[in-house]
C-alpha cells in the first residue's frame, strides 16, 4: 500500500483522495465534520434526579441494581454517576474508634491547644520527646500491594496463601525528638510493661536525655505519650510531677496524632513485612537496623506533619482526617 507522509504521520492514497475531494468542494479543514448522533433517551433531567434520589439513602447500590429500571441502561447509569452527579465509588475506611461527641471535642480542643502552644513557643516542637510501645513479630504477611506483580493476559493469577503469624514476637519501645532516637529497647518475653516497668523505663529515659540531649536536660523536655493504663497510672504521674515532667495533652483514640503511629513504627514494620525470622534475636536485629537508617531530617519532617495534622483534625472538627 502506498503513503504517503504528512507531518509527522503517515497517510494512505485514500485518505489523500478523501482530502482532495473536501478540498473541490471548497473546504479548508482536513479534519472530519461532526456528525448528528441519535439522542440519548434515559439521560434526561428526570432520570438524573432519580438517581439522585436512589443513591444517597442507599449509597451502597451497586450501578446493576440501579439499572433494573427498564427506562436506565447500566452505561446511563454510570455516564449519569460519574458525569452529572461527580460520584465516584470508594471502599469504606476504617477508623481506630467510633468517636463520641465528648471524644470529638477533645480531640478538637487539644489540637487547639498545641496550635495555639506552637505558635507562642517557637522551641515547643524541639523540645517534645515521644515513646510508644510496639510488637514485632517474627513473620508479618506482605500487603497487597507488595505482593502484587506483574502478568500478562495468559499468564495464571498467582496465588498465596494466607499465613499465620508465630508465636516469635518482641515489644519494642522507642523514645525519639527531632533530633532523632533517644532511647530504643526491646522487653523481655517474660516481663509485662505495666506502671512499674514504665517508671523504671522513665528513670532510663532519664539518664539518655542527660548524656544525648544535655540542652534538654538543662531547660526540660515534653514528654508526649498515649493514655494507656501504665502510661497514665497514679504511679507514672507521681513520678513525672516529682521529676519536673511535663507532659502534652493527648487525645484519647487518636493514633492519628501519635507521631509513632502514623510514621515510626508503620515505617520500621514495612520493610520486615514478607521476611520470616527464626528467632528473637533476629527480629532485634532487623529492627535495630532499620532504626539506624532514619536519619535527622526524618525526624524533623515527621514533627512538622504532626504539627500540619493539629490543623487537619481542627478542619475536620475533631473526626479522624486521615484518608479524606
Amino acid at each position: 500500500m502506498l503513503k504517503l507522509v504528512y507531518g509527522d504521520a503517515a497517510v494512505t492514497m485514500k485518505t489523500v483522495c478523501k482530502w482532495f475531494e473536501r478540498f473541490c468542494k471548497g473546504c479548508e479543514s482536513v479534519e472530519d465534520e461532526e456528525r448528528s448522533r441519535r439522542p440519548s433517551t434515559s439521560k434526561t433531567q428526570e432520570n438524573v434526579e432519580r438517581i439522585n434520589e436512589m443513591i444517597w439513602p442507599n449509597r451502597w447500590l451497586h450501578i446493576r441494581e440501579i439499572s433494573e429500571d427498564p427506562n436506565i441502561s447500566y452505561g446511563s447509569v454510570q455516564n449519569i454517576l460519574t458525569t452529572d452527579l461527580n460520584m465516584r465509588r470508594v471502599s469504606v475506611k476504617f477508623v481506630p474508634h467510633v468517636l463520641t461527641v465528648k471524644q470529638k471535642q477533645q480531640h478538637l480542643s487539644i489540637s487547639l491547644e498545641l496550635c495555639d502552644r506552637a505558635a507562642t513557643d517557637s522551641s515547643f516542637l524541639g523540645n517534645v520527646i515521644t515513646g510508644d510501645e510496639t510488637w514485632v513479630y517474627g513473620y508479618d504477611p506482605e500487603t497487597r500491594v507488595q505482593s502484587s506483580q506483574w502478568k500478562s493476559s495468559s499468564s495464571p493469577c498467582a496465588k498465596k496463601a494466607c499465613p499465620s503469624r508465630p508465636n516469635i514476637k518482641v515489644v519494642v519501645i522507642v523514645f525519639f525528638d527531632p533530633d532523632g532516637i533517644v532511647r530504643a529497647e526491646f522487653v523481655s518475653r517474660s516481663t509485662t510493661v505495666n506502671s512499674e516497668y514504665y517508671k523504671g523505663l522513665l528513670e532510663r529515659l532519664r539518664n539518655n536525655v542527660r548524656r544525648k540531649r544535655p540542652e534538654k536536660w538543662a531547660n526540660g523536655f515534653i514528654l508526649l505519650h498515649d493514655n494507656a493504663p501504665c502510661h497514665t497510672s497514679l504511679l507514672v504521674r507521681q513520678f513525672l510531677s516529682n521529676k519536673n515532667i511535663t507532659v502534652s495533652p493527648h487525645p484519647p483514640y487518636s493514633p492519628d496524632l501519635a507521631p509513632h503511629d502514623f510514621w515510626l513504627f508503620p515505617k520500621v514494620k514495612m520493610t520486615v513485612k514478607g521476611k520470616r525470622f527464626e528467632s528473637i534475636q533476629d527480629i532485634k536485629a532487623a529492627t535495630t537496623m532499620q532504626l539506624k537508617t532514619l536519619m535527622k531530617e526524618d525526624f524533623q519532617n515527621c514533627f512538622r506533619k504532626w504539627q500540619e495534622w493539629w490543623d487537619k483534625c481542627v478542619r475536620s472538627e475533631g473526626e479522624y482526617f486521615e484518608g479524606d
